[in-house]
């Protein structure tokens, strides 16, 4: 797979976030999702297929990464 140009991507902060620093950037291409650490915006990036995307925050919801 080639990683896609990110350089015109409309990254985004959830407005649930608290403005403490643990937050994600997310931005939504054509084919992906993209997320990054908010802190650093040269981080590592992740994609997630659009289904991906949905399964990861339905398991976040569920609480499925809790302690």
């Amino acid at each position: 797979m080639n990683a896609p140009d990110l350089t015109t991507a409309h990254w985004f902060t959830s407005s649930y976030s608290s403005g403490e620093g643990q937050c994600i950037e997310v931005a939504a291409l054509a084919n992906m999702i993209a997320s990054r650490d908010s802190k650093d915006l040269n981080s590592p990036v992740l994609l997630f297929t659009r289904d991906g995307w949905r399964d990861f925050i339905g398991a976040v919801n569920r609480r499925e990464f809790r302690d």
